[in-house]
């Protein structure tokens, strides 16, 4: 029997003249204040959905959505927030999208929102398939070129699952170079710790299944990350090498 319910809120907001006959989407530029309401909408979900007996609060991380269809940029800054507007209902990372990210800036944030909402956001880590989104914070969208965003991506989530159960870790790739070996308060800097680390640990994680190619289901299982199927993905595509 199900006993858990949760649900997924993309981040649009109130659209008009919209259907086969209404405004083009590429012609679509909403206001700022328009757009903002993003930020009201969501609180009155959150709070409906807390009083009611719902379980997680799932929401998608998008940015420079204009026309209004994915406009929350920022999911565990505004889940800290929401956190506080609520008493039991959990928020879900549906998903925080790496290659927009330096890996130890997604670690250090969520470890923060963690520890300040009581362990209430469950992590998310997704690819990047908006060649807007990605391309122009300087990362490749699996639009653009879908072999180095995948190298890109599991580069950083090995960074990250470091920085969260490692006492101290280094990392060196073709990508990174953690830390750099530089002088330090008279010594050589050869390790680094995340400070705060999560209060939740080991740290759940969930990314969305859509290839479900067999490099992306096996890299899953290295990490003990749990998928989610949604709109669009492919139900056992033949396996890749």
């Amino acid at each position: 029997m199900i006993t858990r319910f949760g649900s997924l809120y993309a981040g649009h907001v109130d659209l008009e003249n919209i259907g086969l006959e209404g405004t083009p989407v590429n012609e679509r530029w909403l206001s700022d204040e328009h757009l903002a309401t993003v930020l009201d909408k969501t609180e009155a979900i959150v709070t409906l959905m807390d009083r009611l007996g719902y379980d997680t609060f799932w929401a998608a991380e998008h940015r420079f959505q204009r026309e209004g269809y994915e406009c929350i940029p920022n999911l565990l800054m505004l889940f800290v927030h929401l956190a506080h507007l609520t008493k039991r209902l959990k928020f879900g990372c549906g998903f925080n999208v790496a290659p927009m990210w330096h890996p130890l800036r997604l670690a250090e944030d969520f470890a923060v929102a963690d520890r300040l909402t009581g362990g209430r956001i469950l992590f998310g880590v997704g690819r990047g398939y908006h060649s807007r989104e990605c391309e122009v914070l300087g990362a490749p969208s699996t639009a653009i070129d879908n072999e180095a965003n995948r190298v890109l991506f599991e580069d950083q989530v090995e960074i990250i699952f470091k920085a969260f159960n490692s006492r101290a870790f280094s990392h060196y790739s073709d990508h990174y170079t953690i830390p750099p070996r530089i002088p330090y308060r008279g010594y050589e800097l050869e390790d680094i710790t995340l400070v705060p680390k999560p209060c939740t640990v080991p740290v759940e994680c969930w990314q969305p299944i859509v290839s479900a190619s067999e490099r992306a289901m096996d890299f899953m299982a290295k990490y003990g990350i749990k998928g989610i199927i949604g709109g669009g993905a492919a139900a056992g595509a033949p396996p890749t090498q």
